[in-house]
């Protein structure tokens, strides 16, 4: 019976809980629950330091976890993310393609496409002809990480 009280330290039991709410959040998406899991460990360190009731206990876990989930998520989401500071349009930087050359180094067929290099770089390229390799292109469009191209 000793032991089982021993086992049953209201640290203990919040500690092990809070380390059961970090792996769970290992498998679940959203990063949610890792603050659930801080609550219980700071309520473990709480009752390692002074024996305080259930109902403290339980009110310190709801106000860290609720407190620490809606000041701290969208910044680590952040973190672990990647901030966004602005979306990029594709659009706006296609004016530096169109109308550039262009030096095919795969063959390209109309429905299949092939490769054109563009300023030291490899792009995938269509066309509505079959262009052949080491030919001159001229871009006439882009889409994302394809470009649109023809014979000069």
């Amino acid at each position: 019976m000793d032991a089982l009280r021993q086992f049953l330290k209201p640290e203990l039991v919040w500690f092990l809980t809070g380390i059961l709410l970090l792996i769970l959040e290992l498998l679940l998406p959203g990063l949610i629950v890792c603050f659930f899991a801080a609550g219980a460990i700071v309520v473990a360190i709480v009752c390692l330091l002074a024996d305080v009731s259930l109902n403290t206990q339980l009110l310190i876990f709801i106000v860290v976890s609720v407190s620490s989930l809606l000041l701290l998520r969208r910044w680590l989401k952040g973190v672990f993310l990647g901030h966004v500071l602005a979306t990029q349009n594709g659009r706006l930087n296609i004016e530096e393609f169109v109308g550039q050359r262009a030096i095919v180094k795969e063959k390209i067929l109309p429905k299949v496409g092939g490769k054109v290099e563009f300023h030291g770089t490899d792009w995938v390229a269509i066309a509505d002809q079959e262009i052949a390799e080491g030919a001159v292109v001229e871009i006439i469009d882009k889409d994302n990480l394809t470009l649109r191209v023809k014979a000069v």
